[in-house]
């Protein structure tokens, strides 16, 4: 039976609103709100900071490719743990706890070469638990219609915190006398943040107990349905009754190739853009710079796509933009990379942000119920990020063998095309 379209099918239903005074409620939801956006905030300063840094501090190309190589194989590879995560303490309680981790991760850092290998491997674990909780704690915190707007701001934050860190790693690196240990450690200041910010929804989560057979996600409602055979089946282990049913298998495979693709183009050329502008001819500082403006491309971009896609029922035309946007920005960093960087840094980064935010909004839209958008997530991002992490060492290989980064950029645009042929069945509902 093929899945109803999200304009008819049964939405989980938002928490209830408490009873009492307007004001206690209304504090309330902007304490969620700013805690969702502390948290969104941090979420990608960490990875950031290597791009402009890198030039500067004179780290080897060995080192810039595994730093690149590191966090999308972590979350690959530590992607299903938020399932666990999720059925044991809730959502509220793993952004938390994932958001201490990622404090921790942020200290170990600043301890030299070592510590930043280290510090990386722990950012990157808490933030594959913060990427597959982050749609569900949407869809059951927000209403229905909000959820496009959410994903948005957390896009948009996520964006805007490592930008604005990212454009002051260097400048932290020259005031602090050339110590990359102390521009690293700018990150510490919005993941104790974020920590802060999350923790008063830690009341929201108590007493809550894993969603079973029939249930929600402990906001008090159902699951869609509250009943029934479908609530039942996405009850198991991550839902993978659903994720890996006949009918949900070609689902499942375009989320992930879709997702896996587009964070692949992310983490290369979050990886090797700076170098790439360098080579061209691009001073070392304004190369920096780029990346901070490919950044507040990425946050626009990861903004405005989860806004205008879960308004419709069909994303299709959306995954056409972002792969048309993309295609522009490395069309342009092919034929004259040091003409206009800063355009092809901003027309990348909003191509490549859209890509990444709209995925969770298509978990969400294709998802049946909370435990079915964990699943499909979870699945999705595991699978994807393994693929991703092949990116930033194929670019370094192809980059060596040949002496430039036009074939680089040709595979880059190549997979860009797949990206799009592979994502059309998560674009829409199966009738």
């Amino acid at each position: 039976m093929s899945a109803p379209t999200p304009a008819v099918r049964p939405a989980d239903p938002p928490a209830p609103r408490t009873t009492g005074a307007p004001s206690r409620t209304t504090l309330s939801a902007a304490v969620l709100v700013t805690g969702f956006v502390l948290l969104s905030l941090n979420t990608r300063v960490a990875f950031g900071q290597l791009g402009p840094l890198a030039p500067v501090a004179g780290f080897s190309t060995g080192a810039v490719t595994l730093l690149g190589l590191i966090p999308p194989l972590c979350m690959g590879l530590f992607a299903p743990l938020a399932s666990v995560v999720r059925r044991r303490f809730g959502e509220e309680r793993g952004l938390f706890w994932a958001s201490v981790l990622l404090l921790a991760g942020a200290v170990v850092r600043m301890l030299g070469l070592p510590g930043l290998f280290a510090g990386t491997v722990l950012v990157s674990i808490a933030t594959a638990v913060v990427n597959v909780l982050v749609p569900v704690f949407v869809r059951s915190r927000f209403e229905h219609r909000r959820v496009g707007v959410m994903m948005g701001v957390y896009a948009l934050s996520m964006g805007a915190g490592s930008a604005l860190v990212a454009a002051l790693t260097v400048p932290v690196w020259q005031a602090g006398g050339h110590s990359w240990e102390l521009a690293i450690g700018l990150a510490v200041v919005p993941a104790a943040l974020a920590a802060a910010g999350i923790a008063p929804q830690l009341g929201h989560a108590h007493g809550r107990r894993p969603a079973g057979p029939g249930t929600g996600t402990g906001t008090g409602t159902g699951t869609g349905g509250g009943s029934g055979k479908r609530a039942q089946v996405a009850a198991g282990p991550g839902g993978r009754g659903l994720v890996w049913s006949p009918g949900g298998r070609g689902l499942v495979w375009s989320l992930m190739a879709f997702f896996g693709f587009q964070t692949l183009l992310f983490y290369t050329t979050l990886a090797w853009l700076p170098a790439i502008l360098v080579d061209a001819g691009v001073a070392r500082a304004v190369a920096g710079g780029m990346q901070s403006l490919f950044i507040l491309g990425v946050a626009l971009g990861g903004f405005l796509l989860p806004v205008l896609a879960a308004a419709r029922t069909d994303q299709r035309p959306h995954l056409v933009a972002v792969v048309l946007v993309c295609a522009l920005g490395y069309a342009g960093l092919l034929a004259a990379p040091g003409a206009v960087p800063a355009l092809w840094a901003l027309v990348l980064g909003a191509g490549l942000g859209g890509g990444q935010a709209v995925a969770g909004v298509l978990y969400v839209k294709r998802g049946r119920d909370h435990e079915h958008v964990a699943a499909l997530s979870a699945v999705a991002q595991t699978g994807g990020y393994l693929l991703a992490a092949t990116g930033p060492v194929a670019a370094s290989v192809l980059h060596t063998a040949t002496g430039s980064w036009t074939v680089p950029l040709l595979a880059l645009t190549g997979a860009l095309a797949l990206s799009l042929v592979a994502s059309l069945r998560a674009g829409h509902d199966k009738r």
